[in-house]
């Protein structure tokens, strides 16, 4: 039987497993929100797949600029606290601009409203990372809790893959999405009432703790590691996507039902969440060289795979096999930048590299969307090979990244 966990790790493991399922399902680019959103641009204000990405890449803005909410968090504290306080307050944020959205159907002010909810995501994500690093360090656990982290994000997303795809079947495109909003807004209250389960010291303004906070980030910028770490995941990231061309091509070419679609974003979730249960089961002493390798081995394959996808059975072991690939790819790369992340400024540099990857998200999709349409001409094969040799061309870097880090 497994030796029990310490009380502090129980908790955490808990309150992680909460905040996480409550921003998979409340994510506008993933959670419950973003098909009925799609489905409602598409079919009644009639947009195109690069109208769609184009404009709701403006949503990805907010987890760009991550470092920002990490360095408030790391140099002030609120009410006494560098994290407890603000997520709180970021949750209760996202509370209300969610009831906001649900009393607009006009395509600017719904990117408007769902702006602050990704803000407000954003600014809580950044918060419970820099506590995944600080007691990820402190208890030597950062593998366990970013596994727990990916694990019960996407169960999240997968729930709301068929929360999402059932609405639009049962409701109209404007009643689907406003529904789905309606549920999103109140999912960050049980992230309100798990803040309890964290135990932190009480922070003060001070010039002692303020050189800290300024070394920390300093050290963060010298970081040879985290600028490696950093420059694998844009480039694993990068490669032009397919997620809307993809959502047009079974929508308009194989027909795959709205329920469906849902379906098939819920087993990729399955596949994480395989990747996830893997991962705990993997030799201690596997090479950091060796994982990445097999991650982006099982990233091209799992790519090139959608080209068989014709019909439904297809499908759904393409969509499970590219899901668990992902989960081993991050896991491997976000436990070596957690480990690394210098004291003091663990808001700051854990942002910052998970920044990297919102950045690279938005860009691929829409350089994705925008081959889709005037490059390929609404083909998705050639599309499809290009993002697989973008991923494959990464090899080289893995040797680089070993090499500093072991």
């Amino acid at each position: 039987m497994p030796e029990p966990r310490p009380n502090g790790i129980s908790r955490l493991m808990l309150f992680f497993a909460v905040v996480y399922t409550v921003e998979g399902f409340c994510q506008a680019k993933v959670g419950v929100v973003w098909q009925p959103l799609t489905h409602y641009l598409k079919e009644t204000q009639g947009w195109d797949a690069v109208q769609i990405a184009a404009s709701l890449a403006v949503l990805d803005v907010p987890w760009v600029v991550k470092p920002l909410y990490g360095i408030v968090s790391d140099f002030l504290p609120l009410f006494g606290y560098r994290r407890r306080s603000y997520l709180l307050l970021a949750n209760a944020a996202a509370v209300a601009a969610f009831l906001w959205t649900t009393q607009t159907l006009a395509p600017a002010a719904i990117v408007s409203a769902l702006l602050l909810t990704a803000i407000a995501m954003a600014a809580a994500s950044t918060v419970c990372g820099a506590l995944l690093v600080e007691n990820g360090q402190r208890y030597d656990a950062s593998a366990a809790f970013i596994n727990q982290q990916w694990l019960w994000f996407n169960v999240a997303v997968m729930a709301a893959s068929l929360v999402g795809g059932e609405l639009i079947e049962l409701l109209s495109p404007a009643g689907a999405f406003h529904a789905a909003v309606a549920i999103a807004a109140a999912a960050p209250v049980a992230v309100i009432a798990s803040v309890a389960l964290v135990d932190e010291e009480r922070a003060a303004i001070n010039p002692a703790e303020l050189r800290r906070a300024l070394r920390g980030f300093l050290d963060a910028f010298r970081s040879r590691t985290l600028w490696l770490v950093g420059a694998f995941l844009f480039l694993y990231y990068f490669s032009p996507g397919f997620g809307t061309p993809l959502y047009f091509h079974m929508t308009d070419r194989l027909r795959f039902s709205q329920g469906f679609i849902g379906l098939l974003s819920s087993i990729s979730a399955g596949g994480w969440i395989a990747g996830g249960l893997l991962y705990r089961y993997l030799p201690r002493g596997i090479s950091t060289r060796r994982l990445l390798n097999w991650s982006i081995l099982a990233g091209t394959v799992s790519t090139l795979a959608f080209l068989g996808m014709v019909d439904p059975a297809s499908a759904v072991v393409v969509w499970f096999f590219s899901g668990l690939a992902g989960m081993i790819a991050n896991i491997a790369t976000l436990t070596l930048a957690a480990d690394h992340c210098p004291p003091r400024s663990e808001g700051f540099a854990f942002a910052a590299l998970m920044s990297v990857i919102n950045l690279a998200t938005p860009l691929h999709d829409t350089i994705g969307a925008f081959l889709y349409d005037h490059v390929f001409h609404q083909g998705m094969a050639p599309l499809i090979v290009v993002s697989a040799i973008f991923t494959a061309a990464i090899f080289p870097l893995v040797p680089l990244l070993d090499r500093h880090v072991r």
